[in-house]
């Protein structure tokens, strides 16, 4: 079931965080900043996987940390985007509907296999990525909506308000 609310992602009570970015992003802008500097591990992880593997757009990156309250906050990364080039200096490339598609696909096999309870995730891949949410809502609803768990979309972000996402 999918439910759509007002609020901070960062405050939901979901199992799961998962998030629009580039295969090297330099998590600098967005929610991926807001990640970057509650979870700097997490970064630096990602970097380290990525060296290890080549990243393909489509792909994900699930990472499990803990929150300030010492619960466990578990992070989907969506590769949802390219980049430029490889140089360092390099930005994000415009999302692309089929890598949304992909990483929406492998982030319902994660729910299922990992049995995942709830997922909180933002208008994905509208930001940086690009895409117009009229043609990236229906991929959400495609593949996270039949999954038997609570899906929450943060239609609008609202900092520091807690959204009322009816998971308890």
């Amino acid at each position: 079931m999918i439910r759509e609310v007002e609020g901070d992602i960062l405050l939901s009570d979901a199992q799961v965080i998962a998030h629009g970015i580039a295969t090297h992003d330099p998590f600098d802008s967005g929610l991926a900043l807001a990640l970057r500097e509650r979870f700097p591990s997490m970064v630096k992880d990602y970097r380290h996987a990525m060296h290890a593997k080549q990243p393909d757009t489509g792909d994900i990156w699930a990472w499990g940390g803990v929150n300030e309250d010492g619960s466990v906050r578990g992070i989907v990364n969506l590769l949802t985007q390219g980049m430029q080039s490889q140089a360092k200096s390099a930005r994000p490339v415009k999302a692309k509907l089929e890598d949304v598609n992909r990483a929406l696909r492998e982030l319902a096999k994660l729910v299922q296999a990992d049995g995942i309870k709830s997922v909180a995730l933002p208008r994905l891949a509208t930001g940086v990525g690009g895409l117009d949410w009229a043609d990236v809502k229906p991929l959400i609803q495609q593949h996270l909506g039949g999954l038997g768990v609570p899906v929450i979309v943060y239609e609008v972000y609202r900092k520091g308000e807690k959204a009322d996402e009816k998971l308890a």
